[in-house]
């Protein structure tokens, strides 16, 4: 990281941002181009993440979203918990795994301690949480982040998923019906979970039974893509029952 960069960083760091027409002002004598590839650098570094026009540190993302999340994580809360708690019985030592974006799977990610893994997630929040133990190796996808829901998507995460192996993928899902299969809001995080569920030897969705009968605009995957569905213990005994009859296992007790 040359002089300027580090400058740079030391701005975002102390004022959680800078837009890229700002640092332009900073920098009169450097091309927009080149303050584009420091950009790119620090992303890369994991202290930043870039957005549309300029950049934005990890820490103060968290911190802007964290009354967004702690509501989220006000919901549910039980079926939530239980659901981590049996996602954490297939996390295996030392092995490759994908957490997606959401606070179910951000539950899982508070419970991985000692496992010596090597984690790949879209979230910066979810990346914070498993770098607290040093004994993981903890990636972000990259890309452009959505503030909404806390998320990196876009060409970058994409081509990062290219050059990676997963062993089992934990995903999330904003809504789940027979006829549409697991839906989100975003087109942009709906090609990430696509390409990280082809990509991942072993799919397990976590999910909370509210969820089902939710359908939101984007399809991510139908129940032939999914290895295991965990749920919990609310889950209406129609849909339990249609489930069963597709033939997808599903953990809810």
């Amino acid at each position: 990281m040359n002089e300027r960069q580090q400058k740079i960083q030391s701005i975002i760091n102390e004022n959680g941002e800078i837009k890229l027409s700002e640092l332009e002002s900073v920098f009169p004598d450097i091309s927009t181009m080149t303050l584009r590839r420091d950009l790119e650098k620090l992303e890369s570094s994991g202290e930043v993440v870039r957005t549309r026009s300029g950049a934005k540190s990890i820490a103060y993302l968290t911190r802007l979203s964290e009354a967004q999340f702690s509501e989220r994580e006000r919901e549910n809360v039980t079926e939530k918990n239980y659901i981590a708690q049996i996602a954490y019985q297939y996390v295996k030592q030392d092995s490759s795994i994908f957490l997606d974006t959401g606070t179910t799977v951000s539950g899982l990610a508070r419970l991985l301690k000692n496992d010596k893994l090597f984690i790949v997630t879209a979230a910066p929040n979810i990346a914070l949480e498993c770098a607290k133990n040093h004994d993981n190796t903890v990636f972000m996808t990259g890309g452009q982040l959505s503030t909404g829901n806390l998320s990196l998507s876009g060409v970058n995460a994409l081509s990062f998923l290219e050059h990676i192996n997963i062993d089992i993928a934990f995903m999330a899902s904003s809504g789940f019906t027979f006829n549409n299969g697991f839906t989100c809001g975003n087109f942009d995080e709906c090609q990430i979970k696509k390409r990280v569920i082809e990509k991942a030897a072993q799919s397990i969705m976590l999910m909370d039974s509210s969820k089902l009968g939710r359908n939101l605009p984007f399809t991510f995957a139908s129940l032939s893509d999914i290895d295991l569905l965990i749920t919990d213990k609310n889950i209406a005994e129609d849909d339990l029952k249609q489930l069963n009859k597709t033939g997808i296992k599903v953990k809810c007790e």
